[in-house]
């Protein structure tokens, strides 16, 4: 009896350690971009994700350039499982060999993106695409801006917020001033030249997209080179935000999702990817975010439209090589940081 008693007590013991790692191997990280985004990658991949398969997500917000960081410092044992960032900063974890190689066969809503969105060896997938332009408030600005140079005007000094290098709007608008002052990116010269009394008088230098948000409702600015899909979050939640195309041409964004190395759940990591691409849960993020979609079976409304480059402004549209902008990010850091910030 007293042995029976014993192999019933360690056959349960067992099955409370099993279900202690099931339940364990059930739970996803996800480092995600904080503010709206992070609201609405919860009602439009979190929710549907988790009633699909039972597990729990944790997400960990902060910029690509946070993330990348985080994956670099724990490399081959990322306390993330999914990450978003930027395609700039997508390649660097991939170049460095930190990310696994994306199985189309895992992922059912493959077939349906645009060949554009994959890395070139499935590395990671653009879950997105967005831009860096010029947004403005409409009530105090009344002749909507149609140039980067805009923002240089007198009446505007102290009244624009631009981002700091060390973030997307920020490289980004760089490389859009220096383009559209001559130089190349192999010289950024022009481009640091130019932007030195604006970063100067700028309200703020931000590293994180929702700061803007804060400014805005002060009253503290009147433009920003910022996202459109924030911006259309912010209107909708009643800041009087619209968004200006440059005839220079805006900057493309392409937001990425990926799988660090190491993490021992790649299996699932690669069904909540499969749902982010998922085209219903796609049209939800778009017209929710205010961002354009990847998935080719997606028809966004006209509200959204109306805010995301399309027709004349995407064909003006600048995109940069994630490849080669990850080579020349350093240097670039450290030209803004001795030159700009000084």
């Amino acid at each position: 009896m007293k042995s029976h008693s014993l192999l019933a007590a360690a056959t349960a013991l067992a099955g409370i350690v099993a279900s202690s790692h099931s339940a364990s191997a059930q739970e996803l990280v996800l480092g995600s971009f904080g503010g709206s985004f992070a609201d609405n990658v919860t009602a439009c991949y979190i929710e549907p994700f988790e009633a699909a398969t039972g597990a729990t997500v944790i997400t960990k917000l902060g910029s690509s350039s946070q993330h990348a960081a985080a994956v670099r410092a724990t490399a081959g044992q990322s306390d993330m499982d999914v990450v978003f960032a930027d395609d700039a900063f997508a390649v660097q974890m991939a170049n460095e060999g930190l990310l696994v190689t994306l199985n189309r066969a895992q992922l059912s809503n493959a077939p349906e993106i645009i060949d554009g969105a994959w890395a070139a060896d499935d590395a990671y997938v653009a879950a997105m695409l967005g831009a860096t332009t010029i947004i403005y408030n409409k009530e105090t600005v009344t002749t909507p801006p149609t140039s980067w140079n805009d923002l240089f005007d007198p009446k505007y000094e102290g009244r624009v917020t631009i981002g700091d290098v060390s973030g997307t709007s920020g490289w980004q608008f760089l490389a859009a001033l220096n383009q559209m002052e001559g130089g190349t990116l192999d010289d950024i010269t022009p481009g640091i030249e130019k932007v030195k009394p604006l970063a100067k008088s700028s309200a703020l230098l931000y590293s994180q997209a929702d700061q803007v948000v804060a400014l805005f409702e002060r009253g503290e600015i009147d433009i920003a080179v910022w996202y459109p899909d924030r911006a259309g979050v912010a209107a909708g939640n009643g800041l009087p935000l619209a968004a200006a195309y440059p005839k220079e041409g805006a900057v493309g964004i392409r937001p990425t999702v990926s799988i660090p190395k190491g993490i021992g759940q790649e299996e699932l990591a690669h069904k909540f990817i499969d749902t982010v691409l998922d085209a219903e849960n796609q049209k939800c993020f778009s017209e929710r975010q205010f961002i354009g979609s990847v998935n080719k079976n997606v028809t966004l409304s006209d509200e959204v439209s109306a805010i995301v480059p399309v027709g004349e402004a995407l064909e003006k549209m600048l995109f940069l090589d994630p490849n080669d902008m990850a080579t020349r990010l350093p240097e670039w850091t450290r030209r803004w940081q001795r030159e700009v910030l000084r």
